[in-house]
């Protein structure tokens, strides 16, 4: 077909853009509002009632009406949605009015690339392998459409394999200008979304990690990489993922310091990297492999999953050399940018070393604070502590000891609690979750004069021994205390290790029924493969494969770059480096030059048909007229026609010579009837080619 704009859409075409509205539309629609799938409904239904024949093209009036009402209610919800989805929800409206009132091949044309416009959004949130390859479909189909305006009398089969062909000639340059170009930062800011995914808060209450619980939700991936290549980490006892510090508490809920919001404010402005610790590795059994791994530094990598947040996880102390990520003061890690797709970055901590062994006087009177008039009770007992306990740390040690030693119960479901949250909860319901106890525990401490604070993040992880990485889900959530003793700095002291021991030393699911808890509200949720041995090791398989592709491809930075390009070029050099791509884009060239059939021969002709052509020319050079593509009997019926009174003696010959041409070539003959004509064939050859050879030009 020709690149006519003005022309009318085939119904090949049709048919594509059908699949092609769903295909695109539909990794989407979980951003869109009901108004707006309502819209993309309707748009669908009336352009299959065209495929179909049943109503002909929509009336402006009809297609008017129905973009004033999309622009009108997105503009009503913006403010609810967030700016981000009132985007993709106006781009996903233009797509479906554009897809209704198409008449012509232009707005084909653009119906398709708004397409790749709406895939290339969708990719950039939905990163997964299993969202790429199902995107990577969504683009061939899309294809599809444009392969078929051009091959309009085609199958659809015949359409789907071309498409699926371009796509695989295009995979070698991707990968070449994936690995060898810059890895390049974001020249825009993406909008966050107005409300952020199930994860942590910068402000917690009682009831808010007891709410993360019920959430099978993947927060992050952590792959260790150790001096020896193993890919174990420490144990689960000492997998406390650090997110967030509180410092202060009103009696309700713990929040952030102002000082550390605003440091956060800040920080793309004025990105701040603590000093790296000095540590001296404790002796150890050189088998106990635990212990070593607590004593030295910890290299990990860590995978974070899209939380529209910026905070970060990391083990104590956390340090990364990624430029995006700030260290802020208080042992956590922050991103410059919020967490709007997967993100990988590196981590190296040091689990031995020391927080803050001198505090000034601001920090201190932070971690000293209390509400006034709060909790007259545990007041009280602080006191009655500081008596018996005249030193920090045996008067913590006690503190903890007090939970062990009386009837308190750790539960998912705590009572609910009055305006005295900690009384209530120490002498009254004497049941509840981790951040009841830290909470008693920070506030203990505090009411006896010794600084303490509220950490929240994640402890344990699931270990996949097919890939050899740690999964942390939003139901490890947790809350700890950490305590501040003179020369030694923050110490971490966890009362739920008191009260449930195997909640810490073997995880979650030691403790817990996950079928009331985390798989509540998840029926469907992979997680409930676990006591299926052969399901749970399917599930690790599908889950290492994800965490490969995050690590190689979503987490393919610069230094991962430069390790793979040394082992192909040695050392990495600026020649070397245009060489390479010159090379590797002249082969790609080469390689779809051949496929496109550039470097294809004309096919020689058969024997019969080379000694029909050569007695032709032959024959033209004496004078005869030129065959023009004419058929073997009608250029005989020219020559006739060209000599009509004083034909050549040769020329009778050359009739019976093409009649045994023509049944040689294309009249069905037995074996003894194509042997006879062979033979006769190939005298008369003989015989012209002798009887030209001796005879004059004729003029």
């Amino acid at each position: 077909m020709q690149d006519n704009f003005d022309s009318i859409i085939s119904r090949n075409t049709l048919f594509w853009l059908l699949i092609t509205n769903v295909a695109v539309l539909s990794p989407q629609f979980e951003h869109a509002t009901p108004w707006t799938t309502a819209i993309c409904a309707i748009c669908f239904v009336w352009r299959m009632g065209i495929y179909y024949g049943k109503v002909a093209a929509p009336p402006k009036l009809l297609v008017t009406s129905l973009a004033i009402g999309a622009a009108t209610t997105l503009a009503l919800v913006s403010s609810q949605i967030g700016l981000l989805n009132a985007l993709i929800n106006l781009l996903l409206l233009g797509y479906a009015l554009k897809y209704i009132e198409m008449r012509k091949l232009r707005d084909v044309k653009t119906v398709v690339l708004v397409g790749y416009f709406i895939i290339a959004l969708t990719l950039l949130d939905q990163q997964a392998i299993m969202n790429t390859v199902h995107l990577t479909l969504v683009a061939i189909i899309n294809t599809c459409v444009l392969v078929s305006v051009y091959q309009d009398n085609r199958k659809p089969s015949a359409n789907l394999r071309f498409s699926f062909k371009i796509m695989l000639h295009s995979l070698p340059l991707a990968i070449v200008l994936f690995v060898v170009f810059p890895r390049l930062g974001p020249l825009w800011l993406v909008p966050s979304m107005k409300s952020a995914k199930t994860g942590l808060s910068d402000e917690m209450s009682f009831g808010d990690i007891s709410k993360l619980t019920r959430s099978d939700e993947l927060a992050f991936r952590v792959g260790f990489e150790n001096s020896d290549g193993s890919t174990l980490g420490p144990a689960n006892a000492d997998l406390y993922w650090r997110t967030l510090v509180m410092e202060n508490y009103d009696g309700k809920t713990w929040r952030q310091h102002p000082s550390i919001k605003e440091m956060q404010r800040q920080s793309f402005y004025q990105p701040s990297k603590r000093p790296l610790p000095q540590i001296e590795p404790l002796v150890t059994q050189p088998d106990d492999k635990q212990a070593h791994l607590q004593n030295s530094k910890l290299d990990y990598v860590v995978i974070s999953e899209p939380s529209h947040q910026r905070w970060l996880y990391g083990l104590d102390q956390a340090f990364s050399q990624d430029n995006s990520i700030v260290e802020l003061p208080d042992y956590t890690l922050y991103a410059m940018r919020p967490l709007d797709q997967r993100q990988s970055y590196r981590v190296v901590s040091y689990p031995n070393s020391q927080m803050d062994t001198k505090l000034t006087a601001n920090i201190r009177d932070i971690n000293l604070t209390l509400p006034e008039n709060a909790n007259p009770q545990t007041w009280q007992l602080a006191q009655q502590f500081t008596q018996q306990y005249p030193q920090p740390k045996a008067r913590i040690d006690a503190m903890m000891n007090y939970f062990s030693d009386q009837a308190y119960y750790y539960t998912l479901s705590p009572p609910a609690i009055g305006s005295e949250q900690i009384d209530d909860f120490l002498f009254e319901n004497r049941a509840g979750f981790c951040a009841h106890y830290a909470s008693a525990l920070v506030y203990l401490a505090r009411a006896s004069g010794i600084p303490a604070r509220m950490v929240t993040g994640y402890q344990g992880g699931e270990y996949n021994p097919k890939a050899g990485y740690y999964s942390v889900y939003q139901y490890m959530a947790h809350a700890w205390t950490e305590v501040w003793f003179e020369g030694e700095g923050w110490q971490r002291f966890d009362p739920t290790a008191m009260i449930a021991p195997e909640r810490i030393l073997d995880g979650f699911d030691a403790t817990f029924d996950s079928q009331s808890s985390y798989l509540i509200d998840s029926p469907f949720s992979t997680l409930r493969l676990k006591q299926y041995p052969w399901l749970n090791n399917i599930r690790n398989q599908i889950a290492s494969m994800d965490y490969y592709w995050s690590v190689w491809v979503l987490g393919f930075d610069e230094q991962r770059k430069q390790a793979v390009l040394k082992k192909i070029l040695g050392d990495v050099s600026t020649s070397k480096m245009a060489i390479a791509m010159l090379i590797c884009i002249t082969v790609i060239l080469l390689f779809i030059a051949y496929f496109a059939g550039l470097f294809e021969r004309k096919p020689k002709p058969d024997r019969l048909s080379r000694r029909y052509q050569a007695i032709v020319k032959k024959m033209m050079l004496k004078g005869a007229l030129d065959q023009a593509q004419l058929p073997p009997k009608a250029y005989a019926q020219a020559l006739l026609s060209q000599w009509p009174s004083s034909a050549p003696q040769w020329l009778p010959c050359f009739n019976q010579f093409t009649d045994e041409f023509v049944a040689l070539k294309y009249q069905p003959l037995t074996t003894e009837q194509h042997t006879q004509h062979l033979r006769q064939f190939n005298r008369l050859y003989w015989t012209l080619y002798l009887a030209l050879f001796t005879s004059k030009p004729i003029k």
